[in-house]
């Protein structure tokens, strides 16, 4: 668009010229209640007049409200947190401190198709080279990737579920054979959402947890996409019981684009100090005013529950879709975030018509997509704010529909 934003409310944006556009992404899936929710702007405007930034000496008992907060939240044994970040790329970074300085290791397994930050530990970490090409990344040397979940294009060629969570079984041989020996963590993306919108299959997570219990390495749930109510819970970790060691929260947090991150994790593993993690505008009063007021829109049982309707009435609304044009491979996804996987006839990605869906959808419809690894993969995303009606989603689903014909 060549036009600038003028302003935005709820799930459209408008343009200085009054182009209206629907915006079926959330932003970049870090505006869980749209644009300009009152609330969360009520509060930010509040905190503003008020105070903006307080040393770090003096920030604790308001970072340790919104932990407080959060902690209603975590799964059983999840009762500490971190609030010193503000971008879920250096919130992972202090996980992955707290792990290895818990466990004295330093290896971290990853998946493929993650997307963990885009800091030089983070995009080291990440399951897509792509993020390493032209550098000389030395925390790759520390970092060990292995096969997702993805059942659709199932890395060992076997189907579910009678491929007995070999995904899972083959984790045991990558630490042998290509760690140091000290593994300190795995992470993961409940959905692996820049992958590809990738959803484990039933009983993924409780056989991962497992193997970590059985390697005694901590598992971390990096939820920056998925957290705040993206699922339809408030976090995916509940969706799925998943209990992980440590929880990652960005994005989302802080509502309407603001700013925030936490670490929520089990008291024992809490070994950081002040000094090992700490950033100038890390938990700041404007996150924390931001991040207070979404949580309590979002945590209202009556809103989560809504949030997991529309994804069923959405859910749907795509996969008839799916069932109009071949070049669809498949439609998965839950709550406000699912993905459509496009494909060249003999069933290989197609990135090249990927593109053309989201170029068509903005130039032709005024429909705001994003697709899969940062534009080069497949998967088309579909992940409306969580204020979207069903009046929406069914204008967003007409809009894509258009879209899909006119690349067909």
């Amino acid at each position: 668009m060549s036009s600038r934003i003028a302003y935005g409310s709820g799930v459209r944006l408008v343009t200085e010229d009054n182009v209206e556009l629907l915006d079926a992404v959330s932003g970049t899936f870090n505006l869980p209640l749209g644009y300009s929710h009152p609330a969360v702007v009520k509060a930010v405007e509040e905190q503003v007049a008020k105070v903006v930034h307080v040393s770090s000496s003096l920030i604790g008992p308001h970072s340790q409200q919104l932990l407080n907060r959060l902690l209603e939240f975590a799964p059983p044994g999840i009762d500490c947190g971190w609030a010193r970040d503000i971008i879920g790329s250096t919130a992972v970074e202090c996980a992955v401190k707290i792990a290895q300085k818990y466990t004295g290791g330093s290896d971290i397994i990853s998946l493929f198709f993650s997307h963990h930050g885009q800091t030089q530990m983070t995009s080291a970490l990440a399951g897509n080279s792509k993020r390493r090409y032209g550098m000389v990344n030395p925390m790759s040397a520390i970092c060990i990737r292995v096969p997702a979940p993805y059942c659709y294009r199932c890395f060992y060629r076997t189907s579910y579920p009678s491929c007995d969570m070999l995904c899972v079984d083959a984790i045991h041989d990558f630490i042998r054979h290509s760690s140091n020996g000290k593994v300190a963590a795995m992470i993961l993306e409940p959905i692996l959402g820049n992958g590809g919108n990738i959803v484990p299959p039933p009983g993924y997570f409780e056989s991962l947890q497992q193997l970590c219990r059985e390697e005694k390495i901590l598992l971390i749930a990096d939820e920056v996409q998925t957290g705040m109510g993206r699922t339809g819970y408030m976090l995916a970790s509940e969706a799925f019981g998943l209990q992980p060691d440590i929880i990652v929260l960005a994005k989302g947090l802080g509502g309407i684009g603001i700013p925030a991150a936490a670490v929520l994790m089990r008291k024992e593993v809490n070994v950081l100090t002040m000094a090992e993690h700490s950033f100038t505008s890390g938990s700041n009063m404007v996150s924390i005013a931001a991040s207070l007021a979404t949580i309590d829109v979002i945590s209202r049982p009556e809103f989560l529950l809504s949030v997991r309707q529309k994804g069923k009435v959405l859910g749907e609304m795509l996969n008839k879709l799916k069932n109009r044009f071949a070049f669809i491979g498949d439609v998965r996804g839950m709550g406000m975030m699912w993905g459509l996987e496009i494909i060249q006839p003999d069933g290989r990605p197609d990135p090249a018509k990927t593109r053309a869906i989201l170029d068509v959808a903005l130039a032709k419809h005024r429909l705001i997509l994003r697709s899969s690894q940062y534009g080069d993969g497949n998967v088309v995303k579909v992940r409306p704010a969580l204020v979207a009606t069903e009046d929406d989603l069914e204008e967003i689903v007409s809009r894509l529909s258009k879209s899909l014909e006119a690349v067909n």
